[in-house]
């Protein structure tokens, strides 16, 4: 698909079925939005049309465009939104440029991180006038950890067993899992219980540690000498870790976006799928499936189906849909940050997760919960995007360094992962397309509440994965050196 068709599509098209039901006075902050949107658009037409595959930069993008891009620019035309809290237009004006900061400040990271791999990437052999690649730094060490086959068999023994001890004693039975997430949240107790805390960490730390063991198994390189035995196991364990899957991690009873994650990661590790043309497609079918199809998808989210949305526009659904209310929390944040200040110490509530408030009673509450109850909104499960998250914590300052270091971080990850792409086994194939997805979760928020899965997700790789031995970094003379990438634009995350 041509540049010029995606630029149409993004950048014009969708922006403007958007805009035809407008019926609020054009402001500042709805001309601000449409920057945004512009920004985001360009941003994911370069990632979608980039000749490298960069899965972390189009789970970014996605999200951004989606729910930061057309979803402002529905609200701000209508002013209509999810939830009764109503913002003012400075505050409105204000969580439009506190959006674009953090895009602008991601952008800058990119960049950055894009210098970075440049500078390091070659230098010239004295000796044997060969080209080399500079040595790598921590992450490329981290996302060249290869599967250890008996490890990972160990893991899945473990992730069964404790399924045999975890799946009877949830709330409702095994069946509990094929109802709605409705009918597991009641069965769990009220939320922000200690009881609903406990079983909800039960149920992230079967799921997250099946999720591993499945792609693990479906990925596993045999070793030499015994590999027979190895198919064997293999074939015994990958029928249970399917079925298992099937219950733990059905979109029934998870959240979408978990199930998307899960369902992204298996399709982008398929070797075939990691072309520029196939990622593009894939891509496409994403933006689609989100955009029509997410809103309906809620189906099984709660136990009376008779309920069910009707078919609406997309500013309808931006509108009225609970589902998107980020631009809503960070308006509501930001209010909040008027009125109460910024706390630093509210950053440690996510680092230091794992403490209970009876230890420590003074521990920050949930972000999303505190702004629902600010806006005096009856339901306190409502998301707190990064950008309030870091907003609330030191103003604009602390949205800079956030979304620097994302982008930095996101794009190092597309780096090493483009560059080992073809290391069967190695975390650069797993780990990154997990991480590019679940992130569209890390950035709507809010991070006491997904930080625990985050936890797992990232540190069960390391338990199934060795380091990978260190060889000579010298390609073959016969083989001419790899062109180096030219650094993207700002906020693109990808080449033309």
């Amino acid at each position: 698909m041509p540049v010029a068709l995606w630029l149409l599509a993004l950048a014009v098209l969708l922006p403007v079925m958007v805009l035809q039901e407008r019926d609020a006075p054009v402001t500042t902050a709805l001309v601000l939005q449409g920057v945004v949107v512009m920004h985001a658009g360009i941003a994911l037409t370069r990632v979608l049309t980039a000749t490298s595959v960069r899965l972390v930069a189009l789970g970014f993008w996605v999200f951004t465009y989606i729910w930061f891009g057309l979803t402002p620019l529905a609200m701000l035309a209508t002013d209509a939104y999810p939830w009764g809290y109503r913002a003012g237009e400075e505050t409105s004006l204000t969580a439009v440029a506190v959006v674009e900061l953090g895009l602008l400040a991601h952008g800058a990271g990119t960049l950055f991180a894009a210098h970075r791999e440049r500078a390091r990437t070659v230098h010239t052999d004295a000796h044997s006038g060969r080209t080399a690649l500079a040595s790598s730094g921590m992450t490329e060490r981290l996302l060249s950890r290869r599967l250890a086959p008996w490890r990972l068999i160990t893991v899945c023994v473990l992730v069964l067993a404790l399924a045999t001890v975890l799946l009877p004693g949830q709330p409702g039975g095994l069946m509990a899992y094929f109802t709605s997430r409705q009918a597991l949240g009641e069965a769990r107790g009220p939320s922000g219980s200690d009881g609903a805390a406990l079983s909800s960490l039960r149920s992230w730390s079967l799921c997250v540690p099946a999720f591993w063991a499945l792609l693990g198994v479906l990925h596993v390189p045999r070793p030499a000498g015994g590999g027979h035995l190895l198919r064997r196991i293999r074939s015994l364990l990958l029928p249970l870790l399917v079925a298992l899957s099937v219950v733990v991690n059905n979109p029934i009873s998870k959240p979408r976006f978990w199930a998307g994650t899960v369902l992204l990661t298996l399709l982008f590790t398929i070797p075939r799928l990691n072309r520029p043309r196939a990622f593009r497609m894939i891509g496409a079918t994403l933006v689609t499936t989100v955009l029509i199809v997410f809103p309906y998808s809620d189906y099984f989210r709660y136990s009376d189906r008779e309920q069910m949305t009707a078919v609406a526009s997309l500013a309808t659904q931006f509108t009225t849909n609970g589902d998107y209310d980020a631009f809503q929390q960070v308006q509501t944040g930001i209010d909040y940050a008027r009125d109460e200040g910024f706390s630093p110490r509210r950053a440690l509530g996510p680092v230091l997760f794992l403490v209970p408030r009876s230890v420590w009673p003074d521990k920050p509450a949930d972000t999303g919960m505190m702004l629902a109850q600010y806006a005096h909104c009856d339901l306190l499960n409502l998301s707190a995007p990064l950008w309030i998250e870091s907003y609330l914590w030191a103003g604009p300052a602390a949205v800079t360094v956030v979304f620097f270091l994302l982008g930095a971080a996101g794009r190092r990850m597309d780096d090493v992962r483009h560059r080992l792409r073809d290391r069967a086994g190695t975390l650069a194939v797993l780990l990154v397309p997990a991480f590019a997805f679940y992130q569209i979760i890390f950035l709507r928020g809010s991070l006491l509440g997904i930080v625990g899965p985050l936890t797992l997700l990232v540190t069960i790789p390391l338990l199934i994965t060795v380091p990978a031995a260190r060889t000579a970094r010298l390609p073959s003379p016969a083989m001419p050196p790899a062109p180096i990438p030219l650094a993207s634009t700002p906020g693109t995350g990808g080449h033309s």
